[in-house]
C-alpha cells in the first residue's frame, strides 16, 4: 500500500530527477593526419659537395610530393615552367601530357610577383649576392652583398643546391628558383620573392631545365608587390 510518507518520498526524488544535468560530452580532437613514408628519392644526396640531409619524415604532406601529373598547359612547350603561388605548386612540362609537379614555398604578403621571365641562366651550388633593397631591411647582410662578393656556396647559404636565374626583357629580375627550401614552409608564402624548393627537387629541376625557357608566375589572389633574392 502506497502510505503518505512514500508519496512525499517519491515526489521529492522526481524534483531532484527533474533538476539534474545530463553531463557535456567531452570535446575529442580529431585524430591528426597520417602522413605515409616519403618516397626514396627524398633520402639523403651523398654525392653532392656539400651535405644534402634527408627530408625528415611526418613532415610533408603528399600532395606536396614531387610526382607526375597531367598537364594543364599543353599548349606550353617541353621546359617550360609554371608557378601556382596560391597553390603553392610548380610545374614543369614535360609533354602536352604530362608535367612533372614539385611543392614549393612562394612570396610572402608583399612580396608576390607575376608575369613571364625567362630561364637565362642556373648554377649548381650559387653564391647568394644580397641585393641592396634587402639589405636595407637586414643591415646585418650587409657582409654579403653584391659588392662584397655575396655568401659563398654550402651549408647556410639559403640559395641551397642549386638556382635558376629568372630574367625579363634581358634584365635581372632578382628573383630566382632555388634549394634549401624547409620543408615545414613548403606549401606556404613565406620568402621574399623567390621560388623555393628542397634540395632534392631543386637538383631534380635543374638537371631537367632548358636554357632560354619560359617561366610563368600566375597572378595570386591573396597578395602582390615588389621582393628580392631570398
Amino acid at each position: 500500500m502506497l502510505t503518505r510518507r512514500m508519496f512525499v518520498a517519491c515526489g521529492a526524488m522526481a524534483g531532484l530527477g527533474a533538476c539534474a544535468t545530463t553531463p557535456e560530452p567531452v570535446p575529442v580532437a580529431p585524430p591528426a593526419p597520417v602522413i605515409p613514408p616519403l618516397p626514396a628519392f627524398y633520402q639523403a644526396v651523398p654525392d653532392e659537395p656539400f651535405p644534402v640531409p634527408a627530408v625528415p619524415e611526418g613532415i610533408l604532406e603528399p600532395h606536396l610530393w614531387r610526382q607526375e601529373v597531367a598537364n594543364l598547359w599543353p599548349q606550353h612547350a617541353r621546359g617550360t615552367i609554371v608557378v601556382d603561388p596560391d597553390d603553392a605548386l610548380l610545374y614543369f612540362v614535360e609533354s602536352p601530357q604530362t608535367a612533372t609537379r614539385y611543392g614549393v614555398s612562394v612570396g610572402a604578403a608583399g612580396f608576390a610577383w607575376n608575369g613571364t621571365a625567362r630561364l637565362q641562366f642556373r648554377r649548381e651550388w650559387p653564391v647568394w649576392k644580397v641585393p641592396a633593397a634587402m639589405i636595407a631591411r637586414k643591415p646585418e647582410l650587409a657582409p654579403y652583398s653584391v659588392n662584397k662578393g655575396g655568401m659563398p656556396p654550402g651549408p647556410g647559404n639559403p640559395m641551397g643546391a642549386r638556382a635558376l636565374y629568372l630574367f625579363q626583357d634581358g634584365v635581372d629580375t632578382l628573383y630566382r628558383i632555388h634549394g634549401d627550401a624547409d620543408p615545414r614552409e613548403l606549401g606556404r608564402s613565406v620568402s621574399s620573392g623567390c621560388i623555393r624548393m628542397l634540395n632534392q627537387d631543386a637538383i631534380h629541376l635543374y638537371d631537367r631545365a632548358l636554357h632560354g625557357a619560359s617561366v610563368i608566375v600566375l597572378p595570386s589572389m591573396k597578395s602582390s608587390g615588389i621582393g628580392g633574392v631570398y
